[in-house]
């Protein structure tokens, strides 16, 4: 009886022990998985401030900017999904670049437009793929059980790093998305014309 009861504690034991190496095993695939998201992130925005000298927010803006034709400040906020006080940041910084420039309505002259510059529109010719932009084709392609399944992982994953309440937009970068952090930025501060 003595002898039964010590091998199933054993076996407990032992399936136990191999549980855990799976979990951690499988807490290290989650975490090796999470960081080569944020490191893919990491090195696709430090490859857009190196070609163009943007922000992946600023090329998307100057994207929505192209896109949308005549658009104002609140619209470009609400399709970018991100506060008007972002959205005029980044602005700024584009206008001084010369890749954009704001009119007041005609009509009515409470509402700002944003346009594009030649040189905004030859920037976009130029500059690299936006991440999100790759990662929305290949996620379009997948069954919808998938993209369901993603979504609800990740929302999981969001609220077991306690990141729920953080405000986020749908731009894939990392840092603040209206920094100053660019080269060509810091060149601009360093020279006095920020």
């Amino acid at each position: 009886m003595y002898n039964s009861t010590a091998k199933t504690i054993s076996k407990a034991k032992t399936i136990t022990w191999f549980e855990g190496i799976l979990d951690l095993d499988s807490i290290d695939n989650v975490l090796v998985a999470l960081r080569r998201v944020i490191r893919a992130t990491d090195l696709h925005s430090k490859h857009l401030a190196k070609t163009t000298g943007l922000t992946a927010p600023q090329i998307l803006l100057l994207q929505t900017v192209r896109d949308k034709g005549q658009v104002t400040i609140g619209e470009l906020a609400s399709e970018m999904s991100l506060s008007q006080a972002t959205v005029t940041t980044i602005l700024d910084r584009l206008e001084k670049r010369n890749f954009v420039f704001r009119e007041r309505s005609k009509e009515d002259k409470r509402k700002v437009h944003a346009f594009l510059t030649d040189e905004g529109q030859e920037m976009l010719v130029k500059a690299p793929i936006p991440l999100q932009d790759q990662f929305a084709r290949q996620f379009a392609d997948l069954q919808d059980w998938e993209k369901t399944m993603i979504i609800a992982s990740l929302q999981r994953v969001a609220h077991m790093m306690d990141a729920q309440h953080i405000d986020a937009s749908p731009v894939l970068d990392v840092g603040l998305l209206d920094r100053q952090d660019t080269a060509l930025d810091a060149n601009d501060a360093y020279q006095g014309k920020a």
